[in-house]
């Protein structure tokens, strides 16, 4: 059995109406800052699958370092798979497995002598449900990463990434002064931003955020758009949307995931956001940006 036609070992390393853009001018003006030294994330004729049915079929995609790569496609097309693909989550259900390589600046992190937790450090996840730790203060879930990852800091180091972290998701001003408060006594949107400060805190490289609106309201929504817009110029985003304004608003790349009739997810098109709602060169992309299908 092939690579392509079946299923593999998730560990193996073988090789394997148009929506106007109306934020474009603010996503456009914090492109223009350095990307140096920020990561580049690869798929490489990414695969995968659940038990024997195959769920995505060789996708090829550059996540570029400094910008916000959106992800946008029907339900079931595969876009949260291919986002947990990438950062080794996809394997933590039983039946999974995948094929192809996901580089993060020229290395795969499915090469046998590294480390998971390292991959999942290096590219943080932040869910569709907030999820901080309703047991623990907001304090302790900012650093909650730290001790997962056994980082060991100072008290003083500690409070600083504290800081900076909150203040990094929009948030250090509504709660610098109940850092001991329970994390789950938030507003949703502020648990969001916890748990964007949460995943902040182990400094990653890349940034995963699956649909991480779609549980908020319009003022928590705009909120959390900004900090993503606040981050990318020191992180490189990847985010799973629904929302076609959304893609439009913070995203400098858009993805077109597709799934046709029981087939596996593949990109239909890729390219500069603006050229994906204005000017699409598949048809089907038409239809979908423009709210015909999905």
């Amino acid at each position: 059995m092939s690579q392509q036609d079946g299923p593999k070992s998730p560990t193996s390393s073988a090789s394997r109406v148009a929506v106007k853009p109306i934020s474009m001018t603010r996503t456009k003006a914090k492109s223009t800052k350095s990307n140096q030294g920020l990561a580049t994330l690869v798929g490489e004729d990414v695969s995968a699958w659940f038990g024997q049915r195959k769920v995505l079929d060789r996708i090829n995609l550059t996540m570029q370092p400094g910008k916000v790569t959106a992800l946008i496609g029907p339900s079931g097309c595969g876009k949260s798979t291919f986002l947990r693909v990438l950062n080794r989550m996809h394997e933590l259900v039983p039946s999974a497995s995948m094929a192809g390589k996901v580089l993060l600046d020229g290395t795969d992190i499915y090469d046998p002598t590294k480390r998971v937790t390292e991959a999942r450090r290096d590219i943080g996840m932040v869910f569709q449900k907030p999820n901080p730790f309703p047991a623990m203060s907001i304090y302790e879930n900012v650093i909650a990463g730290l001790k997962l990852t056994s980082v060991k800091k100072s008290k003083s180091e500690l409070d600083d990434i504290v800081e900076e972290s909150l203040i990094k998701a929009g948030l250090w001003k509504e709660v610098h002064d109940r850092l001991d408060s329970p994390g789950g006594g938030l507003s949703g949107g502020q648990q969001q931003r916890l748990c964007i400060a949460r995943s902040l805190s182990v400094r990653p490289r890349v940034l995963l955020m699956d649909e991480p609106c779609s549980a908020l309201d319009p003022t928590s929504t705009f909120r959390i758009e900004e900090t993503i817009l606040e981050l990318a110029h020191e992180v490189t985003i990847v985010i799973v949307t629904h929302n076609m304004q959304q893609a439009a608003r913070v995203s400098d790349q858009c993805v077109f995931f597709l799934a046709e009739a029981g087939t596996p997810g593949v990109i239909v098109e890729q390219g500069d956001t603006t050229k994906i709602f204005q000017n699409p060169d598949d048809p089907r992309t038409q239809d979908y940006v423009t709210g015909r299908f999905g």
